[in-house]
């Protein structure tokens, strides 16, 4: 997976291409927020705000594609829903908005490849998801959406989600990091107290390269609809194994199509808790690892060095890609959360209490580095990991 053989699988990790294109619009009212926070037009409060935001499950799609043409289990659509809602959700609560959110779907398929039993079961996915989520105070609304068949478009399915909530300017959280604070990491794996079932960390970043370097040549010669043609052919399912096979992690059992399609761990109720209970002073930053992964917070930093050195032992997922992969630490956690997707920044003191608040929800969580200065006022994310250290 070095950044030639993502690249050559067309996709990015930062999408330096996107940030480019869109430099020139509006960044919003806070700097540093999150996900941009505009002026609520709808509103007669001046003091509110809007947050729009769109995402979709990516290629993850495929494969839900994969495992249930392989094995007939209609079900696994379930949990492409909670991957697309994840993307937009949790990005959202991270500047603050953790209740109230409209949510309108756009799901494109090919009608020839993709029955309405699969509609069905995303839509199930996504009552299941929102039902959910009401247990912990965070309250979602469905307006529907849009559902094109696209045979010309697309060659299997794509999810997506676009959502909408209205914020105070007083309840953004807007990220100041800065020297002296501490970062603890919530972890992607485990089972969480609001989950059903083992969470193999995976999210839905990196994707692409996952299913191709750890899935091997079977599924390109069975399925050649689930991926471009135009990649090379040593790229497209170079790995060693299939979705029914078995692999083991301490004492478990895993089913490799499992893990690789273990839904998108929400922190929603994390957020929910933080913000509710105004335990949010003395926390500086809260960055979502997402498109970026261990290099998503350089985004939002000015002058600062974050050094992790305290990060954990990835969960089995992680060690499967790097595996079949070959591919080097530095490209796997910019690509990859491996197995971190959630960094709180501030005070011991007030990271105690978030730390209290993950141990009640069964969220693996550490202190995973630090934030110092930066000598020459340029940022900058120091790893060090099993003996290597590296920079972004």
């Amino acid at each position: 997976m070095d950044q030639s053989r993502y690249e050559s699988r067309g996709v990015s990790s930062d999408k330096n291409e996107v940030h480019k294109a869109i430099q020139k619009l509006d960044q919003g009212l806070f700097k540093h927020s999150f996900c941009k926070v505009l002026p609520d037009p709808f509103s007669l409060d001046p003091e509110n705000c809007m947050i729009l935001h769109a995402d979709t499950a990516g290629s993850k799609t495929i494969l839900a594609y994969l495992y249930w043409k392989e094995t007939g289990d209609i079900s696994v659509w379930n949990g492409i829903a909670q991957d697309a809602l994840v993307m937009n959700l949790d990005d959202m609560a991270c500047s603050g908005a953790i209740d109230q959110f409209v949510i309108s779907n756009t799901i494109l398929r090919n009608k020839k490849l993709i029955p309405g039993e699969v509609l069905e079961s995303i839509i199930d996915g996504t009552i299941a998801f929102i039902d959910n989520m009401k247990k912990y105070g965070v309250h979602i609304h469905h307006a529907g959406g849009e559902t094109a068949d696209v045979g010309d478009v697309v060659r299997t399915i794509d999810v997506g989600y676009t959502a909408y909530t209205q914020i105070n300017r007083s309840k953004v959280f807007d990220n100041h990091i800065q020297a002296g604070d501490q970062i603890l990491g919530i972890g992607s794996f485990g089972k969480a107290s609001y989950e059903s079932d083992y969470n193999s960390g995976i999210g839905c970043n990196g994707l692409t390269s996952a299913r191709h370097d750890v899935l091997n040549k079977y599924y390109a010669e069975t399925f050649p609809e689930s991926f471009d043609d135009s990649i090379e052919k040593n790229l497209v399912y170079s790995g060693k194994y299939r979705i029914n096979d078995i692999v083991q992690e301490n004492s478990l059992t895993h089913q490799v199509g499992k893990l690789l399609l273990s839904p998108t761990r929400t922190y929603l109720p994390l957020l929910q808790k933080l913000f509710t209970n105004k335990i949010d002073s003395g926390i500086h930053g809260i960055i979502h690892c997402t498109g970026g992964a261990h290099s998503k917070v350089l985004k939002f930093v000015d002058g600062v060095k974050i050094i992790k050195d305290n990060l954990p032992t990835p969960p089995a997922i992680f060690n499967i890609i790097q595996d079949c992969s070959g591919a080097s630490l530095y490209e796997l956690y910019k690509v990859l959360n491996m197995g971190i997707r959630l960094e709180i920044y501030g005070s011991e003191s007030a990271l105690s209490k978030v730390k209290m608040y993950a141990d009640e929800l069964d969220l693996p969580n550490q202190i995973i580095g630090r934030v110092e200065k930066s000598d020459d006022f340029n940022s900058s994310v120091i790893m060090k990991v099993n003996g290597e250290a590296w920079t972004y």
